[in-house]
């Protein structure tokens, strides 16, 4: 069946069923996160993954749908699952990990990135003997090398506010540097090609051509550790100095900060946030992609997909949840959520 006739549809039924029924190498994301194991109630009764009476059971589950959504994403897609874990008896089981691991061993996917979901508002626990669990992981993984990848868009609001933040340097900028140079035990030509250089430097800032920079100078400073022959290590070794321009964008790690959602009306007992999902969507596909989410849920996937201007697909066992989302649809005008 064509994976066209489920475009911009919320569908009802069982995940792996209606999976089976769309091409291969048609849809360009996936993102998900299934029930956690015996952890919440869906609302399904005894349907669905989640509700299994072992662990290993629930990941063969698990798998099985991974494994589909890997058959029906492109060669440059790309495949991203939310799993949470779970105590029992006392004790973490690291699901999330067991998953990842058997995905890995498979060798059908590559495991690209294990982002860090960091919980503003974690659910406050009783246990006076453990600590409040307040990361879960976003696994990132693709078919092939070839896979969407726009690193420029990932949190770009995040680097226009640290870009105003340091749009005023200081009139001392570079001060420091200038006295070292003159206590260093570099020669009188070393220290005059290094001020030369600094002095560049800090009309780049002002110009606006750089954020900021780092000096770092021969007898002053330490060599980088494990620095290969070429590198900013050669040029403190053989010019006395090296300057290490700053470009103003902030690193995009493998940790995402946010508040766990909660949403006004939505009777779905676990909502992961829009704002990490519209983030990953923005990162891992184009506009006009499709993308896909097995167990819908509230239809936060789907909602933030639309948003950005790409189609979706949703699937879900659960009714309710089906009219959940498509209301969510209905009744939601555009909104790009933002977490500064």
């Amino acid at each position: 069946m064509s994976t066209g006739q489920y475009k911009d549809k919320i569908v009802l039924g069982d995940g792996l069923r209606i999976l089976k029924k769309l091409e291969a190498d048609s849809v360009d994301l996936v993102i998900t996160s299934p029930p956690y194991f015996q952890q919440r109630d869906y609302g399904n009764g005894l349907l669905g993954i989640g509700n299994e009476e072992t662990e290993q059971e629930y990941l063969d589950n698990l798998l099985a749908i991974f494994f589909e959504c890997v058959r029906v994403t492109k060669p440059t897609g790309t495949i991203v699952y939310n799993v949470g874990d779970k105590y029992i008896q006392g004790g973490l089981r690291l699901l999330p990990y067991r998953f990842a691991a058997k995905v890995i061993e498979s060798e059908k996917v590559f495991l690209v990135n294990d982002i860090k979901w960091m919980k503003l508002n974690p659910t406050p626990r009783q246990d006076k003997r453990k600590l409040i669990q307040s990361t879960e992981p976003f696994f990132i993984f693709t078919k092939s090398k070839q896979y969407y990848f726009d690193l420029s868009s990932y949190l770009k609001h995040l680097d226009v506010l640290n870009r105003s933040r340091n749009s005023k340097p200081s009139n001392k900028l570079g001060k420091k540097y200038f006295e070292l140079i003159d206590k260093s035990d570099l020669s009188e030509d070393e220290k005059n090609k290094a001020k030369k250089k600094l002095k560049a430097a800090i009309q780049s800032v002002f110009a606006g051509e750089i954020s900021s920079f780092r000096m770092k100078i021969r007898g002053i400073h330490k060599l980088a550790y494990g620095g290969q022959a070429g590198g900013r290590n050669n040029q403190i070794i053989n010019n006395g100095f090296t300057i290490i321009k700053i470009r103003g964008d902030k690193l995009k790690r493998d940790v995402i900060e946010s508040p766990v959602e909660i949403t006004k009306d939505n009777k779905h007992p676990a909502v992961y946030p829009l704002y990490i999902v519209q983030e990953l969507i923005k990162l891992l596909s184009q506009a006009g992609a499709i993308v896909l989410d097995p167990f819908v849920g509230s239809g936060t996937t789907c909602l933030a997909a639309r948003n950005l201007g790409r189609h979706y697909i949703g699937i879900d066992i659960n009714p309710e949840y089906v009219e959940l989302a498509n209301n969510r649809l209905k009744g939601s005008n555009y909104q790009h959520e933002l977490f500064l």
